[in-house]
């Protein structure tokens, strides 16, 4: 408990966390306020009103790497190693603390950005979360945002250096995730893997169709088709489990090499 104490003074004493935590805010309540303002006649889906959660994600894992990579950059790291030799429990505590917080985070994003939807939109009788999958599409944000918050942790420590884990973490997001579909033959088959095209599908996969506005044939209206062939749950699980194998093989890299 006292490492889990140690680990969120350090975290909240600095400015990057809030200023991060107001960006992922703005990005995903903020624009979804402006869509939903603007939305046309017909019902905004649940599935509509966490359209934008990404651009929270990116931002949350950004504040993760943050919490590390600042510790190497000012040597704070090598006084938490002396005062905990036991590496690996100094580090767990850090991701505990920081995948509450990135949790708690999208949490709000979602439940903000939902709320705003309903007080939006002009029919917000689909906006109401009555089934699992609504439940899912709205509640899943924050543990997106936690499972991404380890991933980016266990980056931050294996590069120990912001520029450089923060380019890696987007640049893979934003950009090779969406060219590897442009090889030849193979590059759907790939995409359908990759880990944010995956984790996209837990939020927005399996709409449920009794929630949808109309009848057959308005599916897609609720959100993009979904990816691969993993259910909703199985593509959390398969996000989740790559950003646990990357803390970890942090985890043993961080107790083999000086701090």
């Amino acid at each position: 408990m006292a490492l889990l104490a140690v680990e969120r003074i350090k975290l909240f004493s600095t400015r990057s966390p809030w200023w991060c935590m107001l960006l992922a805010f703005g990005a995903t309540i903020g624009i979804t306020s402006i869509i939903a303002a603007n939305w046309n006649n017909s019902p905004m889906p649940v599935v509509g009103a966490v359209f934008v959660h990404t651009l929270g994600l990116y931002v949350t894992m950004v504040m993760a790497t943050l919490a590390v990579t600042t510790e190497y950059r000012f040597g704070t790291i090598k006084s938490l190693f002396q005062a905990v030799p036991d590496r690996t429990s100094a580090l767990l505590a850090k991701a505990v603390v920081v995948a509450v917080l990135a949790g708690l985070v999208g949490e709000i994003a979602a439940f903000g950005s939902w709320s705003m939807s309903w007080l939006l939109t002009s029919d917000h009788s689909q906006l109401a979360i009555e089934s699992a999958n609504d439940w899912r599409h709205i509640a899943g944000v924050g543990l997106l945002y936690a499972a991404g918050a380890v991933l980016a942790l266990g980056v931050g420590t294996l590069v120990r250096q912001t520029a450089g884990a923060v380019s890696i973490i987007l640049v893979f997001a934003l950009v090779i995730e969406g060219l590897v579909s442009l090889i030849p033959n193979i590059g759907d088959d790939i995409r359908e893997w990759m880990p944010f095209t995956v984790a996209t599908k837990f939020i927005f996969g399996d709409t449920d169709p009794m929630g949808l506005p109309g009848a057959e044939g308005q599916m897609e209206a609720a959100g993009p088709p979904a990816i691969g062939e993993l259910s909703p749950w199985g593509s959390f699980a398969y996000f989740a489990g790559i950003a646990v194998v990357i803390y970890v093989i942090s985890l043993v890299v961080a107790k083999r090499r000086d701090a």
